[in-house]
C-alpha cells in the first residue's frame, strides 16, 4: 500500500470536511456573531463532543484498533467478527446509558463546564436546553467510532474520513433553512447536531456490510463482557480514558475560564480553533489515522525497522507541511479571520479577538500535530500508560501557564497555554519513544531542518509584505475582492516556500512511502 497516496485520499476527504466546516462557521458567525447565545451553543456542543472524544473516538479507538488488527492478522475472520459484535454491544449500551444520565443532569453539567454562564440566566438556560437536545449525538458517534476503527483496519479510509462532512452539511442547512423560522434561531444548530449524527451512522452501514463486518448489537451485555477480547479492550480503555481525559480536562477548565471572561470569549476561541483545526486535521488526524493500523501491523509482525521507519516518515512529512501552516497562522491571522468570518454580526472587535487567539494557537501548532503522530507509536504497542503519565504532567503545566497568560492576554492566553502544552507533550513523547528504543531518528534530520528554516523565513517575509498591501477590514463590502486578495497572498506564499525547497534539492519522491 502506498501510504502517500492513502494520505492524499484521507487528506482530500478531510479537506472537504474542513472546507464545509469553515463554511458552517462562516454562516454561524454571520448569523449569530459572538455573543452570550453563541457562547451558550458552543458550551453545549462542547459537552457531547468532550464525551465523544473521551469514550468513543479517542479512548475507544486507541484501545480497540491495535487489538482488532491483531485479531484480523492472527485469529481469522470469524473470531474478528465475534469481537466486533461483542464490543459493539458493550459500547452502544454503555453510551446510551450515558446519554440518559446526561439529559437528566444537564443543568449540573453545564454549570460545571461553564460557571460564568450562570451570571446570565437566559444564556445558561439556553445552554441546558441545547445540551439536552444534543446529548444523543454521543450514542451515534459511538457507532461511528466503532465503524471507523473497523474500516481503517481494513484500509477503507474514505468513508470514515468523509463522515464529518455530513455534520457540517447538516449545520449549513439548519443555518440557512431552519434558523430563520425559529423563535430562538440558535436552537436550530442543536437540532442539526442530532441530524448530523444520524447521517454519519447511516453512511457507515453500506461500507461495513460490503466488507462483511457490520456489527450486530445484542441485548445480552453480560455475555458480551465475557468475551476475552472485549475484556482486553476494556482493560486498555482504562488508561486510554485517562490519557484522553487529561486533554479534555484541560479543555473543560479552559472553557470554564473563558466563560468568566468577556462575553464572546468562548466563541472567539471556537472560531480560532476551527481555523487551527484545518492543518491539524489535514496532517495530524489524517497521518495518525493511516499510521495506527500500519504501526499495529508492523508490531504484530515484529518488524521493528518498519515501525521506526513509519514514524520517521510521518514526522518528516509533518514538519514539511505543519511548520509553514504555523507561520501562516502567525502572519496571516487578520486576512484569514476577516475573509472567513467578518460578515453580518461578526464585527471588528470579533475580528481582532479571534485573530489574537489564532496567533496564540499558531505558536503551538507544530506540537498539536506532532502529538498525533507520536502517540500512535505507543498505542500500536498497546502502551497507553506512558502517554497518560506525560499527559498528566502536561495538564498541570498547562494550567500553571493559564495563571501566567490569562491575566496578560485574556482569552488568547488560554490558546497559548494549549499550544505550548502540546509542544511539551510532543517533546516528552519523543523522549519516551527514544528511551524505550522504539524510535531513533534516521540520518539527515539536521540538513532537513536547516533547509526548512531557510524556506520558512522567506515564507514569513513574503506573507507579511503581501498581506500588508491590503486593508482587510475595509474590504468587508467587497467580499469577492477580499477572497481574491487572500488567494493571491497564499499563492505567493506557497510558491515562495515550495520554490525555495525545490531550489535546495527537495523532491516529492523523497517523501513517498510504501507499506505492506
Amino acid at each position: 500500500m502506498k501510504l502517500h497516496k492513502t494520505l492524499a485520499t484521507v487528506s482530500g476527504m478531510t479537506m472537504l470536511s474542513r472546507v464545509t466546516g469553515l463554511l458552517r462557521e462562516l454562516l454561524i458567525a454571520r448569523a449569530f456573531g459572538a455573543s452570550a447565545y453563541t457562547d451558550a451553543f458552543f458550551v453545549a456542543f462542547r459537552i457531547p463532543n468532550l464525551l465523544r472524544r473521551l469514550f468513543a473516538e479517542g479512548a475507544f479507538s486507541q484501545a480497540f484498533v491495535p487489538i482488532l488488527a491483531e485479531y484480523k492478522n492472527q485469529k481469522g475472520e470469524a473470531a474478528t467478527k465475534d469481537l466486533t459484535d461483542h464490543v459493539a454491544t458493550v459500547l452502544i449500551w454503555a453510551l446510551l446509558l450515558t446519554c440518559l444520565v446526561g439529559i437528566i443532569g444537564a443543568p449540573v453539567i453545564v454549570y460545571f463546564i461553564a460557571t460564568g454562564l450562570k451570571s446570565d440566566p437566559t444564556a445558561f438556560n439556553s445552554a441546558v436546553i441545547m445540551t439536552r437536545i444534543m446529548f444523543p449525538y454521543i450514542g451515534f458517534m459511538a457507532f461511528v467510532a466503532l465503524a471507523g476503527g473497523i474500516l481503517n483496519t481494513w484500509r477503507q479510509f474514505r468513508v470514515p474520513a468523509f463522515t464529518p462532512v455530513l455534520l457540517n452539511l447538516s449545520f449549513i442547512a439548519a443555518s440557512l433553512l431552519v434558523a430563520p423560522h425559529m423563535e430562538q434561531p440558535v436552537y436550530a444548530l442543536a437540532f442539526a447536531v442530532v441530524v448530523g449524527g444520524i447521517l454519519q451512522v447511516a453512511v457507515q452501514v453500506p461500507a461495513l456490510r460490503k466488507i462483511g463486518m457490520l456489527p450486530r448489537v445484542g441485548i445480552n451485555v453480560k455475555a458480551a463482557l465475557a468475551d476475552a477480547g472485549v475484556r482486553r479492550v476494556l482493560k486498555q480503555m482504562v488508561p486510554a480514558i485517562l490519557a484522553v481525559s487529561v486533554a479534555q480536562i484541560s479543555v473543560i477548565i479552559n472553557t470554564n475560564i473563558a466563560s468568566r471572561l468577556e462575553n464572546g470569549s468562548v466563541s472567539w476561541l471556537s472560531y480560532a480553533d476551527r481555523l487551527m483545526e484545518f492543518p491539524t486535521a489535514l496532517l495530524g488526524v489524517a497521518l495518525g489515522t493511516i499510521l495506527l493500523p500500519s504501526l499495529s501491523k508492523a508490531h504484530t509482525e515484529g518488524d521493528h525497522e518498519e515501525y521506526a521507519s513509519l514514524l520517521d516518515w510521518g514526522l518528516r512529512l509533518t514538519f514539511l507541511l505543519a511548520l509553514p501552516s504555523a507561520v501562516g497562522l502567525l502572519t496571516l491571522s487578520e486576512p484569514l479571520t476577516t475573509t472567513l468570518f467578518h460578515y453580518g454580526k461578526f464585527d471588528v472587535e470579533s475580528v481582532v479577538m479571534t485573530g489574537r487567539a489564532l496567533i496564540a494557537y499558531g505558536v503551538g501548532l507544530i506540537g498539536l500535530i506532532v502529538v498525533k503522530i507520536l502517540a500512535p507509536g505507543f498505542y500500536a504497542k498497546q502502551d497507553i500508560r506512558t502517554p497518560v503519565k506525560i499527559g498528566i504532567g502536561v495538564l498541570v503545566a498547562t494550567q500553571l501557564m493559564n495563571y501566567a497568560f490569562v491575566p496578560w492576554i485574556e482569552h488568547a492566553g488560554l490558546a497559548l497555554s494549549v499550544g505550548v502544552g502540546a509542544c511539551l507533550n510532543a517533546a516528552f513523547l519523543y523522549w519516551g519513544l527514544r528511551r524505550k528504543g522504539i524510535y531513533q531518528a534516521l540520518p539527515g534530520w539536521g540538513l532537513f531542518l536547516a533547509k526548512l528554516t531557510g524556506a520558512l523565513f522567506l515564507l514569513a517575509g513574503v506573507a507579511l509584505w503581501t498581506a500588508g498591501q491590503f486593508d482587510w477590514i475595509a474590504m468587508q463590502s467587497v467580499p469577492l475582492k477580499r477572497v481574491g486578495a487572500l488567494t493571491l497572498v497564499m499563492l505567493a506564499c506557497g510558491v515562495t516556500y515550495f520554490g525555495a525547497l525545490i531550489a535546495m534539492g527537495f523532491r516529492f519522491r523523497d517523501f513517498k512511502r510504501v507499506s505492506s
